[in-house]
């Protein structure tokens, strides 16, 4: 990970926010964070829903990624803030930035003996911590990039960036360049992943917009997890039988889908984890929005909505799909 001094672990950063997109959305505090100490890095620690070892393998601001093990886990009630503690005096930092609201992190970094504990300071969280900035008790709820934004502004940490930038790991980028190096240009990157079922656009409908693009395709690399195998493989043979180059990127270690999305034209998919790599990589990401809100934190990030007065992934029809991607000049045959 990064490349600063290993006999110095000074400055630990709690995001226990399970997503891999919830830790794109705070790559942007813990750049700042990491850009303002002496050290030029943290340590996170988060949980390992998250892959984060693994997305910020290539980040010279991440030092290491320590695993929070909740829900269930050995870090679970006052045994495992016990046990959390330990982990954590072994670590010997000398400051925690607490990304969470709960007073289970702050106690824990108390009872570690990390001498500065700075964090949002909501109810009883407020009694472990010692730096002086806080944040006002009424701005102590809302959304998390927004808490850690203001108190990151309240500590007067300038922002490094506008938007969340994931940094792409050479070695994967060299290895997806070298297994998909025959495949026609543009690159699409079809995301069918999906963490919660609500938030599924679904097979018949990512078929039939291939089917609409036609000949607007180069090669179309689906992108999912292991639970989508099965619904990847039959997307893929389809585009093969109408003759569109297609490469499955399912279950690619995290780093490698994160070089082969740095490496597409566009993203169009479901609203995921993967969604916000994307647009973290500089690629841009069009959404599905039928069921989540939508999402404003990158310019690169599109959202596709209902229409008025319709609600559900099922409103979102692939015809519209096809004709905003054109309209919009993102694929060949679209207007400039």
């Amino acid at each position: 990970m990064g490349a600063c001094s290993l006999s110095s672990k000074g400055i630990l950063v709690i995001q226990p926010l399970p997503g891999i997109g919830d830790m794109i959305w705070h790559l942007p505090i813990l750049h700042a964070i990491a850009a303002a100490s002496s050290e030029g890095c943290v340590t996170v620690l988060t949980k390992p829903r998250s892959q984060a070892d693994r997305l910020l393998k290539a980040d010279p601001s991440i030092q290491q990624v320590l695993w929070l093990e909740r829900n269930p886990g050995r870090h679970d009630g006052l045994l495992g803030i016990g046990r959390l503690a330990k982990l954590l005096r072994q670590q010997h930092f000398r400051q925690a930035w607490i990304l969470h609201g709960s007073p289970r992190y702050a106690l824990a970094c108390w009872l570690a003996g990390i001498p500065e504990r700075i964090g949002y300071g909501r109810g009883l969280q407020r009694c472990f911590l010692n730096h002086p900035v806080k944040l006002p008790p009424e701005q102590t709820h809302g959304h998390p990039i927004a808490l850690a934004t203001r108190l990151l502004e309240r500590s007067h940490i300038p922002p490094v960036e506008e938007e969340p930038q994931l940094v792409i790991d050479p070695v994967a980028q060299q290895a997806v360049a070298g297994r998909y190096q025959g495949f026609p240009q543009p690159w699409i990157a079809l995301g069918i992943g999906s963490s919660e079922p609500y938030k599924q656009w679904g097979e018949a409908n990512f078929i039939q917009l291939l089917e609409y693009l036609g000949q607007s395709l180069g090669s179309v690399f689906v992108v999912g997890g292991v639970g989508e195998q099965v619904m990847g493989q039959r997307i893929s043979v389809q585009m093969r039988q109408w003759g569109v180059p297609t490469g499955e990127a399912l279950a690619l270690p995290l780093e490698e889908t994160a070089a082969l999305l740095a490496m597409c034209a566009v993203y169009v998919g479901n609203d995921t984890g993967v969604l916000n790599m994307a647009a973290a990589a500089g690629t841009p990401a069009w959404g599905l929005f039928g069921a989540s809100p939508p999402l404003h934190h990158s310019r690169h990030i599109r959202c596709f909505l209902p229409p008025p007065g319709r609600a559900g992934m099922k409103a979102i029809t692939p015809a519209y799909v096809a004709a905003e991607l054109r309209n919009n000049g993102v694929l060949h045959g679209g207007s400039t």
